[in-house]
């Protein structure tokens, strides 16, 4: 019996023993542990946690630095309490702020914490009734995002909308014949594309040929100007002698006129003495021809009557 005493009291001190140990090495782990690391919570309201879950990450510019610990809703309705266990090197501001960010192919959420550039001072101020600091909850692009992608989808409605309205049956027969004008004005396009490419080739052969005489041209002219250089100071000096030749022609031409003009007065006075001896030879003539006709006044002479001014009976 004392044997047997002796083995339990052995067995029971070394149960008692390791049961010792394990809590000493459990206790060590979890001091250790919250040596290395610093709790905080976290109080979601305006942004939903689908997708995260106990054991989820805590990103710091995308590089893990803890753990979510838990989450549990509060008095407060849609409030969500969430702890975290972040790394101790990690430096959490006051002006520290929570998101949650979402993979979009996995739907596997995170937390992502985000420090101005202007860093506040450590987080270290637990507020009453709480066990950790508490760091303040961001704003999310994500609610922005879904509003967005919601404007999209109602865009894409109204968009299949109008484009059944715009292709029902008469739209798309008119739109039918729209394509075969266009396919027909191509094709006559493509005609008279081919028609230009064949005259703009003719144009530039043309053009071509026109450099090359206008080349031809200026050589000619080049080597005509010397030679028209002596030819045109001689038609100089023609046109000179031309000019003092016309001045004297004018000159002589005023001469004669003058003369001429004389000439016709002394003309003028002798055919006016002539006219008037022509006159006196007709009164005689017919004098002498009223004779003739009476004998007796060509034998006896005139009569009174027939005689002229200034003459007597014989």
């Amino acid at each position: 019996m004392e044997a047997e005493a002796r083995y339990t009291l052995v067995g029971a001190a070394l149960v008692l023993l390791v049961a010792a140990l394990a809590a000493a090495l459990l206790w060590l782990q979890d001091a250790g542990g919250r040596r290395d690391f610093a709790y905080y919570l976290i109080f979601f309201e305006h942004q939903a946690l689908d997708g995260l879950q106990v054991g989820g990450d805590v990103n710091v510019r995308g590089i893990k630095v803890g753990r979510v610990e838990d989450f549990s809703l509060t008095d407060t309705i849609n409030r969500v309490r969430v702890t975290v266990r972040i790394d101790r090197r990690v430096p959490v501001a006051e002006n520290t702020v929570a998101i949650v960010t979402r993979n979009l192919v996995t739907g596997i959420a995170s937390i992502n914490l985000i420090t101005p550039a202007d860093a506040g001072p450590p987080l270290v101020k637990v507020p009453d009734g709480l066990p950790y600091p508490v760091i303040a909850e961001g704003e999310s692009d994500l609610d922005a995002l879904t509003g967005r992608f919601g404007q999209i989808g109602d865009l894409a409605a109204e968009a299949i909308g109008n484009f059944n309205r715009a292709f029902r049956a008469e739209n798309r027969e008119a739109l039918s014949a729209a394509i075969r004008n266009l396919r027909d004005l191509t094709e006559g396009l493509n005609a008279r594309l081919a028609s230009l490419d064949r005259s703009l080739a003719a144009f530039d052969a043309a053009a071509k040929s026109l450099g090359r005489a206008g080349d031809r041209i200026a050589v000619v002219a080049e080597n005509a100007g010397g030679r028209l250089e002596p030819a045109l100071a001689q038609a100089d000096k023609t046109l000179l002698a031309v000019a003092d030749a016309a001045h004297a022609l004018q000159a002589e031409a005023k001469r004669l006129g003058a003369q001429l003009e004389r000439a016709a007065g002394a003309t003028d006075d002798q055919i006016a003495l002539l006219s008037l001896e022509l006159r006196a030879s007709m009164e005689s003539f017919n004098r002498a021809l009223d004779r003739f006709r009476d004998p007796a006044a060509a034998v006896l002479g005139p009569a009174p009557a027939q005689l002229g001014p200034g003459e007597g009976a014989r």
